[in-house]
């Protein structure tokens, strides 16, 4: 799997000139790599390329040239890319009513950890949260959470070979499961080795 490194990273010259083909490419991939989980929790899997251009944006807005600031964001994003063995992905949690936003944070405290991913033939894989920083506290649980699926060789084998596999969460308060659709789990595969 190619991997980010500075010298991998576009200019912002070359990247402010190539940046609407590239954009034009990377949605339709976003999109493709997906889920929605109920009305209220998407999950983004990432991947080298969604990554990649989330660096490239951030460098970009932030007008950031230099050596060390380049670094940092490969530091900040890079651990979002999968290894070959697990599927990486940011939860959002979106509602759009501010007041029903703050009850509904209130009562979701801990949905990250209540978030899986089902290979048929397989034993659920809980999601691990938040690796990088706490984002939750007694009160509410951040509308943002970036979450790993370790997936077992067997699990990953069944996966490459066409299982199917559901995504889910089983808080008692967000109980929600869906199938994840045969072209992003297509696309999901292609991160497992």
């Amino acid at each position: 799997m190619p991997t980010i490194t500075r010298d991998s990273l576009m200019t912002l010259e070359a990247y402010s000139k190539a940046r609407k083909d590239i954009k034009a490419q990377v949605i339709p991939h976003r999109r493709l790599r997906s889920v929605a989980l109920g009305e209220h929790i998407t999950v983004q899997f990432e991947d080298e390329k969604t990554i990649r251009y989330q660096i490239q944006e951030m460098l970009r807005v932030e007008k950031i040239f230099d050596e060390d600031g380049i670094n940092h964001e490969i530091e900040a994003y890079v651990p979002l890319v999968p290894d070959g063995t697990n599927w990486k992905a940011t939860m959002l949690i979106e509602y759009p009513d501010p007041n029903e936003r703050k009850r509904e944070l209130a009562r979701l405290i801990g949905v990250e950890d209540r978030m899986f991913v089902e290979v048929e033939g397989h034993a659920r894989v809980y999601a691990i949260a938040d690796e990088d920083l706490p984002r939750e506290n007694d009160e509410k649980t951040s509308s943002v959470h970036f979450i790993r699926f370790e997936l077992p060789a067997g699990a990953r084998a069944a996966v490459i070979a066409g299982a199917s596999v559901r995504l889910g969460c089983d808080h008692a308060n967000y109980p929600a499961h869906v199938t994840i659709a045969p072209e992003t789990l297509a696309s999901l595969a292609g991160d497992l080795r």
